[in-house]
């Protein structure tokens, strides 16, 4: 195996925050004597990602995962632990790794509002020493894979917010790093939009080999571009696998879905699992993995059976219940 591109040993963060208490004699008390408090954003996470890989980065609001990106682009140091990146420490900010990476935030822009992208491109393709011929050969090539074509003619401001996240995503890849470090690229954009960009992504990736870590509150981008996930709860690393090895984690069973030829009482299903729904021709019940095959032939074999189908709970639903039992 090749030496990881990612690479977090013991990885912390820790912020000092005035402790204020509210009402008018907190504020008093605050401005005569301030107190103060450390806040852990991010608790010794380790982990390492290979060149190539397209991994999920998922958790709650307030989890530590952009804290975790900033460390990764050097934005912010960490307070303890060591994080390496295509070679280099982050924190350094050398023009060799800053030629590697890339971040791109959805609720922040790098586009200048009131030009166009174009003019945008042209300042990043000089800020990057690419000279203007290549440049605008990788701007044509970007934008063909981006469907971006006049629109990089107008004002930043007129664009719709898909037509802002695809240019931003160009204005991005245009010096071809080799790891990005994605946060919410598709916030706020509407069904079709997202899409577009997780076929972009994916595109690059084959093409390019690029690296890419990706945070998301849309499960259908982790899933349509992820086969690695690492979970993070309350700045800890909780989970570092697949989806279904995050699946059967948090939900042990399946659930069987059964529509019957003939009505049953609802004791003919006791045993094969806890019954959820007992409704006439409609059974449905969550059976152990372990057991699954065993229980499936079983309810095969004792019962008419006009429809099965065998699922997992939607793992968005496991997740935010994981959430809310250690929140």
């Amino acid at each position: 195996m090749s030496a990881p591109i990612v690479l977090a040993e013991g990885l912390s963060k820790s912020f000092r925050v005035a402790d204020k208490q509210p009402g008018l004699s907190g504020t008093m008390r605050h401005l005569l004597r301030r107190t103060y408090r450390d806040v852990e954003a991010v608790r010794d996470l380790h982990f390492t990602i290979q060149p190539g890989e397209v991994v999920g980065f998922l958790g709650p609001n307030g989890a530590g995962k952009t804290t975790t990106l900033k460390m990764l682009s050097g934005l912010i140091h960490p307070s303890a632990g060591r994080v390496e990146v295509a070679g280099c420490l982050p924190q350094r900010r050398q023009e060799r790794f800053l030629q590697q990476i890339t971040l791109v935030m959805g609720n922040r822009q790098q586009l200048i509002w009131d030009l166009p992208p174009l003019d945008s491109l042209r300042v990043n393709a000089a800020v990057y020493g690419i000279d203007p011929i290549e440049a605008k050969r990788r701007i044509n090539e970007l934008a063909e894979m981006l469907e971006l074509g006049e629109e990089l003619q107008r004002p930043v401001r007129k664009l719709s917010l898909g037509q802002r996240m695809k240019a931003e995503l160009l204005a991005a890849l245009l010096h071809r790093p080799s790891v990005l470090f994605l946060d919410e690229p598709t916030l706020g954009l509407d069904v079709n939009a997202q899409a577009r960009v997780r076929d972009f992504l994916a595109d690059y990736n084959r093409r390019t080999g690029a690296t890419v870590l990706l945070t998301s509150h849309y499960m259908g981008d982790i899933t349509a571009l992820c086969e690695r996930v690492l979970l993070i709860h309350q700045g800890r690393l909780f989970h570092d696998g697949s989806l279904d090895a995050l699946t059967s984690r948090l939900a042990p069973c399946r659930e069987v879905r059964l529509e019957l030829r003939q009505v049953h009482p609802r004791e003919a299903f006791e045993g094969f699992g806890t019954i959820e729904v007992h409704q006439g021709h409609q059974v449905r019940l969550l059976i152990q993995r372990e057991q699954l095959t065993q229980q499936v032939g079983l309810l095969l074999s004792r019962f008419e059976v006009v429809d099965l189908e065998v699922s997992d709970p939607p793992i968005e639903e496991l997740i935010g219940g994981l959430f809310r039992q250690q929140g």
